[in-house]
């Protein structure tokens, strides 16, 4: 598998990969201007394992929630890139169909589709939301996950490069957490994953994937949504959801994790279900307020920004049409039409 990851055409199209829709940006134009060359030396550091991955640039971003992305070097991108090329479908072959966070043929619409079905079939729902997801992904355990589906030492020895790379990247965002049976060093073990990374993304997936099979195989829930750290479980009997709580709480300290308990409750299902940015009822959905009020700030910024000539028309537009795409999967045509109209007057 190793000699396979290494190979030109692997990392020629790693690089296509990484580069798709930057390839204007100064990093990715510098590595560009002597690809051959840096294809070459990267090559060679990965098959004689003296590649190194470089520092990470981290800024905050207001999503609207303020969260920590960190930007690994456009190099170590294409190694992730080469990676994931091939332990991808070793892995989705044994991810669960209900998964739906960065995966080919899933994503957000179809997750709040698959929700908005059960929500027709069932009277109750948990949500469930994971604190400081990527913060406290533990290196050793995730690591165990890995190893159980890939046995190339090599391999995995990247794995580790890239996992020790990204610690204590998040530190500062993670607050500690004692589980059962820890001692005062437990504070000391490797944790975190870069958000950013195309690496921490897939491997967010693959941490929780044995808890997907336990919600389904041992839980025998038959309704059930995760995007990352986002899910839900659906029934008919409010009792049943408190115990798959309690069970989901003991399952969740394998993984060092915990929930944000006071939102994970049983509900009803026709008071609406908090999911992906929207909230779901059986007939339709809607987006939440502060996802408008959100955008309303940002292309405020956008129009400012345009009427000054920083940027071009052509951002904005982008902007306008990214937003319109995403949001017309709720019903959000009041909202939509008194958007638009207050870009078109100028604000």
């Amino acid at each position: 598998m190793y000699a396979q990851l290494c190979s030109w055409d692997n990392l020629f199209y790693a690089y296509r990969k990484a580069s798709r829709g930057k390839r204007g940006h100064a990093n990715v134009a510098a590595f560009e201007y002597r690809l051959e060359d840096n294809l070459l030396q990267l090559q060679c550091e990965l098959q004689d394992q003296s590649y190194t991955p470089g520092t990470y640039h981290s800024f905050y971003i207001h999503d609207p929630k303020k969260r920590l992305i960190s930007a690994a070097p456009f190099r170590d991108r294409v190694v992730h890139h080469a990676l994931c090329n091939l332990i991808e479908p070793i892995f989705e072959r044994s991810f669960i169909s209900d998964s739906y966070a960065n995966r080919v043929g899933k994503g957000t619409h179809r997750a709040l589709d698959r929700a908005q079905e059960f929500a027709r079939r069932y009277k109750y729902v948990l949500p469930c939301d994971i604190k400081q997801y990527f913060p406290s992904i533990d290196h050793a355990i995730l690591r165990e996950i890995l190893a159980r589906k890939i046995d190339d030492a090599q391999v995995l020895w990247l794995i580790d490069q890239i996992l020790e790379s990204g610690r204590g990247v998040l530190a500062d965002e993670y607050a500690m957490v004692y589980f059962p049976g820890d001692d005062l060093f437990a504070a000391n073990r490797p944790r975190g994953l870069p958000i950013g990374n195309l690496t921490s993304q897939f491997w967010a997936n693959c941490y929780l994937n044995p808890f997907d099979h336990f919600v389904k195989r041992e839980l025998s829930c038959r309704a059930y949504v995760r995007y990352v750290d986002d899910f839900l479980l659906f029934a008919d009997d409010k009792r049943v959801l408190r115990e798959w709580r309690a069970e989901i709480f003991k399952r969740l300290t394998f993984l060092r994790l915990t929930l944000h308990a006071r939102r994970a409750q049983p509900s009803l299902i026709t008071e609406g279900i908090p999911f992906l940015g929207f909230t779901v009822f059986p007939t339709h959905r809607r987006l939440k307020a502060r996802k408008g009020f959100a955008f309303r700030r940002h292309l405020a910024q956008l129009h400012a920004q345009w009427r000054t000539g920083e940027i071009g028309w052509k951002k904005m537009d982008a902007a306008i049409h990214g937003w319109v795409n995403h949001v017309r999967y709720g019903d959000t045509w009041g909202l939509r039409r008194a958007v638009l109209k207050n870009a078109a007057n100028g604000y």
